[in-house]
């Protein structure tokens, strides 16, 4: 079995310290300045990957303390966790990766929770999942849609997750090392799930609360956008 790896930091060093959120952005600047500042309240390196923005979504994270690297047109999600994981290892000091969506959907604390799954047990990714716990309210058909694509991974990776399509995810430097990622838009969800399988990671999943807003529906949160990703796959 596959100790963790030491990366040359003492054990003192807070987890938090060590962990890097990886946050894809493309038209945010009503929110993410907020949302930046409170996730480092809690983690103090926060990469935000701004995906050929048109609004002040760059300002706005700067000023709460991100690094922003830029794409100068935009080339979907998977691309810019993509590039913000490749930036994040470069710090020596980095142990864990979180990927953390900027529209507010995702709870600083359950990332937390992730991280610390890692840093005690022998694993290499943990995914969250809203449907582990009540908190998260999903609509019957969005649920539906959302459970059909779960059974779609199963048969088609063998990692038998509960929520194949969770965004919120906490990854060691090897699983961030290993996983590929080239289906840049939406599809990368189902990639990664692929990736665990066909690369044998040791994983875990931990319940999050997903935080379903006005403003996140807004930005196409909606049943549509699952079946948007399986649209991807299949035109892959």
């Amino acid at each position: 079995m596959r100790e963790p790896i030491n990366r040359g930091v003492t054990i003192s060093t807070p987890v938090e310290q060590r962990t890097w959120l990886v946050v894809p952005l493309f038209n945010e600047a009503p929110v993410v300045r907020a949302v930046v500042e409170q996730a480092r309240a809690t983690f103090p390196k926060v990469v935000c990957v701004d995906d050929g923005s048109s609004d002040a979504s760059v300002a706005e994270a700067t000023a709460a303390g991100a690094i922003v690297v830029r794409h100068p047109i935009n080339l979907g999600q998977g691309a810019s966790l993509r590039t913000g994981l490749d930036y994040a290892m470069r710090d020596p000091g980095a142990d864990y990766f979180v990927t953390f969506d900027a529209d507010g959907q995702h709870l600083v604390d359950d990332a937390l929770v992730m991280v610390k799954m890692l840093d005690s047990q022998p694993l290499d990714i943990v995914v969250g999942s809203r449907f582990l716990d009540g908190r998260t309210s999903v609509s019957p058909l969005k649920r539906v849609v959302l459970k059909l694509g779960i059974v779609f991974e199963r048969l088609s990776t063998g990692v038998r997750l509960t929520d194949a399509h969770n965004g919120l995810r906490a990854l060691n430097r090897h699983a961030a090392e290993t996983i590929a990622i080239t289906q840049n838009r939406m599809a990368h969800a189902s990639e990664i799930v692929s990736e665990i399988g066909r690369n044998d990671l040791r994983w875990a999943e931990a319940p999050v609360h997903v935080v379903y807003t006005d403003y996140s529906r807004s930005k196409g949160q909606s049943v549509w956008n699952s079946v948007n990703i399986l649209s991807d796959l299949f035109l892959k």
